[in-house]
């Protein structure tokens, strides 16, 4: 009696170990912790995506927008990212700072949109043709906690008007707010849900910068008028690091020339008025995404790091370096060229 109660004992403990493993597996890989697991995405033929007056770019080779895969961290994805190479673990509020997984994604498709807008101003600039841009105020991105705006102001709403002025560009905004003094009372007119309102707050000083602000960031909403019908319709991808391969399919298409020649371009960059190529995150792994879908060209952008930020960094690499040190580690034999302009991708593409 006491030898079949012991074995039914020791059958009842088995059992109750292996579910017990069993939940601890499955809650690993399911549950989800306050963290993300950023991977190499994927490279995109932009031409899938971008008509000017209704035509496809139907030319050999690609240009190819490149993305950052982002994966929701669980104890697996957290461990499999500390061994694997080109997977960085990014805390919650280090990626979506206050916004909830909805906000994030709106926001998100609010740079897609800026980026979409600058690349047309910039392709359209530089192949001479003619066209209106016109300005309906800031996107709000984001509010910071201290602000006196906070829960004022929300993430995507548009401020078209401060106090009694309008403005034509969002620096005209930034520089009539840092001619205000700390305590300095504004009226800020907005449009939210399509309906026009109005708040009032005052100026602080900001923490992290030493100089006064209202403490929200902000980037511009405008709007291309042009007599070429230019379309671009991406869905499932954000952010603003596709506009240097916009602007280039868009040129092609616009001034009628063909400067991929056969070949698979990647390369990643935001965009602005100017045709200046802008910083990004995540390069390395774009690099990785460009390489496997055989891009032999990849365009990272050169802006030089802040005097500052380099200073109190000194380890800190630009996106050129951070790119060629990524190719390097792959052992790819793509071309990283580093580009100031958008100008500059465009005559290293003639030339070559």
């Amino acid at each position: 009696m006491i030898i079949k109660e012991s074995k039914h004992k020791r059958e009842l403990i088995k059992y109750g170990t292996v579910i017990l493993t069993s939940i601890l597996i499955i809650a690993a890989i399911v549950v989800p912790l306050p963290y993300y697991v950023e991977v190499p995405g994927s490279a995109e033929n932009v031409a899938d995506v971008i008509t000017v007056d209704k035509k496809h770019d139907k030319s050999d080779g690609s240009f190819m927008l490149t993305t950052v895969g982002i994966r929701r961290g669980t104890l697996a994805t957290l461990l499999t990212a500390k061994v694997l190479p080109f997977q960085e673990i990014i805390a919650k509020q280090d990626l979506m700072g206050d916004s909830d997984d909805k906000e994030y994604e709106r926001l998100s498709d609010l740079e897609m949109s800026n980026s979409e807008n600058m690349a047309k101003k910039v392709a359209l600039d530089l192949a001479d043709e003619p066209y209106k841009l016109d300005y309906k105020g800031v996107y709000v991105m984001s509010v910071l906690d201290d602000s006196d705006f906070k829960d004022k102001l929300e993430p995507g709403d548009v401020i078209y008007q401060v106090d009694d002025l309008t403005f034509k560009h969002a620096d005209e905004f930034m520089n009539y707010i840092a001619a205000k003094k700390k305590g300095d009372k504004l009226m800020i007119h907005f449009e939210r849900d399509k309906k026009k309102q109005k708040v009032e707050g005052k100026m602080i000083e900001l923490s992290d910068q030493k100089k006064t602000g209202i403490g929200i960031t902000l980037i511009d909403h405008t709007e291309i008028n042009s007599e070429r019908e230019i379309e671009i319709s991406v869905s499932d991808i954000g952010g603003p690091s596709a506009g240097l391969m916009f602007t280039l399919q868009l040129y092609e298409l616009l001034a009628k020339e063909d400067l991929k020649k056969g070949r698979e371009i990647a390369g990643t960059g935001t965009i602005k008025p100017d045709g200046s190529v802008g910083r990004i995150g995540g390069i390395d792994k774009k690099v990785v995404a460009a390489d496997k879908m055989g891009a032999t060209v990849f365009f990272a952008p050169n802006e030089p790091l802040d005097k500052d930020v380099k200073k109190a960094n000194p380890e800190m690499k630009n996106n050129y370096e951070e790119a060629v040190a990524a190719a390097k580690k792959i052992k790819t034999s793509m071309k990283i060229i580093p580009v100031l302009t958008a100008e500059d991708a465009i005559k290293y593409l003639k030339e070559k």
